[in-house]
């Protein structure tokens, strides 16, 4: 047991920097749920590392600003995160939310937005990290699957977790459906956390993360909730 002392986080402003590099489904659910007033946000700025990606086409839909930049073109991480909190502060940037962005953000990141970078991934972590974890939990045999909302580190998966929901994995699920389900879940829990960092009040014991019973209560209504709604097109 932790014998660390308690802090509160401080509460940021409500706007995003969204980062990703392809179809960009949780951008939409983020996207979605601060249109429809469930999110009490403003997305500032999405930022891809890749030109091709499908989510930049979402966001100039929405009129949100956009920015392209290839890490390629950088001699490393540390350069090329710099150049990234360059563009999320010309925007405004209060928090970002790493939403298939398919990069390890260094400290140059992190340090820039502390307590401030959510990362979303299919798994119970810390189970299954890294690439396809829907699929590596099938492949185990696990009974129950899901995700995690977690604060980025600088290491794959790692960071202290703010918000998990989950599953029953189906006997007759295959690979595809389980990926499709735990996407549906995803685009619950994501809008979620994302309203739970910027409504404050969040306390952190270590690598613990403490919420509130009522936060706790809305967590658990989301099993059900995923179970029945359709997911965004792949």
């Amino acid at each position: 047991m932790t014998t660390e002392s308690i802090r509160t986080l401080p509460t940021p402003g409500r706007r995003l920097g969204v980062l990703i590099s392809g179809r960009g489904s949780n951008l939409q659910a983020i996207l979605d749920a601060i249109e429809t007033g469930s999110l009490n946000a403003e997305v500032a700025l999405v930022f891809s590392n890749r030109g091709k990606a499908r989510g930049l086409e979402i966001a100039k839909a929405y009129g949100v600003p956009t920015a392209v930049l290839s890490h390629r073109a950088f001699p490393d991480r540390e350069t090329y995160d710099a150049e990234i909190v360059k563009q999320l502060r010309e925007h405004g940037a209060d928090v970002v939310c790493l939403a298939g962005f398919m990069r390890i953000v260094s400290p140059v990141l992190l340090n820039a937005f502390p307590d401030r970078v959510l990362n979303i991934h299919p798994s119970l972590l810390p189970a299954f990290k890294g690439l396809d974890a829907p699929c590596q939990a099938l492949d185990y045999g696990v009974r129950i699957a899901g995700c995690t909302v977690h604060f980025a580190d600088e290491t794959l998966d790692t960071g202290p977790v703010l918000l998990q929901a989950a599953i029953r994995v189906h006997d007759e699920d295959t690979h595809e459906t389980l990926t499709q389900r735990i996407l549906t879940l995803e685009h619950q829990i994501y809008p979620r956390a994302i309203g739970l960092l910027l409504d404050g009040g969040i306390r952190r014991q270590g690598r613990r993360i403490l919420l509130s019973e009522a936060a706790e209560r809305a967590a658990a209504e989301i099993h059900s909730e995923a179970e029945r709604k359709p997911t965004y097109a792949q």
